[in-house]
């Protein structure tokens, strides 16, 4: 199904259960890969999606038919990352974990440098901003939508996305600066002894 159906989420509300599981086929790989990229697991991701979709089929009836799903959706899923990220910062707290390397094939290779750079550059901005930025540049919403399921203004959210969408290029151009000439981390000039 390639084309969603403005209709289904209305049908579901009013108890139509082929309308629900259209909305979770249609909605779970978009949730799927925000949840992931909110949380950086798999296992979390899973839990939040399905928990979110569990809350949808609940919550269904103070869904305004008039409103548009997507930013009512992705507002229950944000919340619930959130309660997830939450939890796993305290479970961190108490308990270090060891990285497990994952395998790779040859073909996900293929750009893996610039995923695993925007990985650790998403994993360096705080959940709002991460969160922002996700639902902008990876679900495509707009920044009404985003303004709708995070609760920040419009214009917050439009310049937050536009600062966030520099780091990656601030932090390229940093590293093949720092390659050519290394600097002084106070004066940023010449490391050598006239520091």
């Amino acid at each position: 199904m390639s084309d969603f159906d403005p209709t289904l989420p209305a049908r579901a509300k009013h108890g139509d259960e082929q309308a629900f599981i259209r909305i979770v086929e249609f909605y779970y790989p978009r949730c799927l890969r925000f949840a992931r990229n909110m949380l950086g697991s798999e296992q979390d991701a899973e839990e939040a999606v399905q928990d979110t979709f569990v809350r949808v089929h609940d919550s269904f009836s103070r869904f305004r038919e008039d409103a548009r799903f997507d930013p009512w959706l992705f507002q229950i899923l944000a919340n619930r990352c959130r309660t997830l990220m939450a939890r796993n910062r305290r479970h961190r707290s108490l308990i270090e974990y060891g990285d497990v390397p994952a395998t790779a094939t040859a073909e996900h290779e293929i750009g893996a440098d610039w995923a695993e750079e925007v990985r650790r550059v998403l994993d360096t901005l705080p959940s709002e901003q991460r969160e922002a930025f996700l639902l902008r540049h990876v679900e495509d919403l707009s920044y009404e939508d985003i303004a709708a399921i995070t609760g920040a203004r419009k214009s917050f959210g439009c310049g937050l996305v536009k600062r966030i969408r520099s780091i990656p290029s601030t932090a390229s151009q940093a590293r093949s600066s720092s390659a050519k000439s290394p600097s002084c981390p106070s004066t940023g000039r010449c490391s050598r002894s006239s520091c």
